[in-house]
């Protein structure tokens, strides 16, 4: 279930009640979530279940909830799953064929979107990159053609490597959003390319958890391109005496669209 990420006003009354009305509470630490719990005076008992010891926790949880009892599993912020521990409980639960019933929340990813200005209507989740240079290495190949929004995860102390990293794949003049502290006291956005991002946090450290938006691939002029976008510059190479593979070819050269996409549109037009 879905906790604040920083204002606890942000939690729902659905939230609330389920904290209150179930057996045990799951939490990925009892410490972080007792002040939670303490704020809302709740007094549900909890239990720990963290990335270290959920392959011993596990069966425990599953017993307990084929005895018929009830689990509400939360994580320090968000959702549970997202960058979190969640997924190998929830698994389980699958495959023991327990009921899960989710109760949503806010989420650092969502609401960096949709504050971002960039393109919301098609993106991917990349999360943390991960740590060790090789592996970091073969995740950042797959991004230079990635047309979507692509929303990252990074702490503070890694901030400035990412995004010198993210240059070298992606280009400077990138655009993107960094969300700091989001919901929080010191809530931060700041928008410009990756190139004035790395010259912002070049003298000075960075501060808290921070949530990347990075625009994806650009289209012509820069500019992504909708469909009806799309139909216009196809009927202005068809008009200008260009067929219809011609044009589709001669557009998928210059946006990150498939030729055989663009000829379906251009037989629309």
């Amino acid at each position: 279930m879905g906790t604040p990420i920083g204002n606890l006003e942000d939690i729902t009354l659905r939230a609330i009640k389920t904290l209150q009305t179930v057996d045990l509470i799951a939490a990925e630490d009892t410490r972080h979530t007792g002040g939670l719990l303490a704020h809302f005076q709740i007094t549900t008992p909890q239990v720990s279940c963290y990335e270290h010891n959920q392959s011993l926790r596990i069966p425990e949880l599953i017993e307990y909830l084929n005895q018929g009892k009830s689990i509400a599993l939360v994580t320090d912020a968000g959702m549970p799953g997202i960058s979190d521990p969640g997924y190998e409980i929830v698994r389980a639960c699958i495959q023991a064929k327990i009921q899960i019933v989710p109760i949503p929340g806010v989420s650092a990813s969502i609401t960096a979107l949709v504050v971002s200005g960039l393109q919301s209507d098609r993106f991917v989740f990349e999360g943390f990159l991960p740590t060790g240079s090789k592996e970091r290495k073969e995740r950042l190949e797959y991004l230079p053609e990635e047309p979507r929004t692509m929303i990252f995860y990074e702490a503070p102390h890694r901030l400035l490597t990412t995004l010198k990293d993210l240059i070298s794949i992606l280009g400077e003049k990138r655009r993107i959003v960094l969300g700091r502290e989001l919901t929080k006291l010191y809530e931060e956005i700041w928008r410009g390319n990756l190139r004035q991002a790395v010259e912002s946090y070049q003298d000075r450290y960075p501060r808290g958890e921070y949530t990347l938006i990075v625009e994806g691939k650009l289209s012509i002029e820069g500019k992504p391109l909708s469909t009806e976008d799309l139909k216009r510059e196809l009927k202005e190479l068809i008009e200008s005496g260009m067929s219809r593979s011609k044009a589709s070819q001669e557009l998928a050269q210059v946006t990150t669209f498939p030729r055989k996409y663009l000829y379906k549109l251009a037989l629309e037009v």
